[in-house]
């Protein structure tokens, strides 16, 4: 289930999981936070927490409050506040965060840029018009400011 069909409202505390067994392919989209221990084949965007749990796999761009990955993720990944990648958890992409936080074992192949997000000037450069990421409820493109 998810939190709120009205992408527009206001930040919730309620947490929406995705469980081990459960393919989603398309956006998923939510006021509130999100676990994710299944597969998604699409994009995700979160007004609050996207958790990536050890046995999940997501194919798509992640752009969230405070992003932890455990599982497998293969695109751009974007958490306005902070990052984790823990021990179990495997990036292919690029990530964009506030604060970045790589544990031992942890693998990650890509680019990283940390720093506010919306001073990172890189980001609109991997927007384009169909992306998800250029509709982002988070103001992380600097020629918004």
């Amino acid at each position: 289930m998810l939190n709120n069909t009205q992408f527009g409202g206001a930040k919730s505390e309620d947490t929406t999981i995705i469980s081990y067994g459960v393919k989603i392919e398309g956006k998923v989209k939510s006021n509130g936070n999100i676990r994710v221990d299944g597969e998604i084949q699409g994009d995700i965007l979160s007004k609050g927490n996207v958790t990536i749990g050890a046995r999940a796999q997501v194919n798509g761009q992640i752009n969230a409050e405070a992003i932890t990955i455990s599982g497998k993720v293969s695109g751009v990944v974007i958490a306005k506040e902070k990052l984790v990648l823990d021990s179990k958890g495997n990036v292919k992409g690029d990530i964009y965060t506030k604060n970045l936080t790589i544990e031992t074992g942890a693998k990650f192949d890509g680019n990283s840029k940390t720093g506010d997000v919306k001073d990172i000037g890189e980001i609109p450069n991997i927007i384009n018009n169909n992306s998800s990421l250029s509709k982002m409820p988070m103001d992380v493109n600097p020629a918004n400011n």
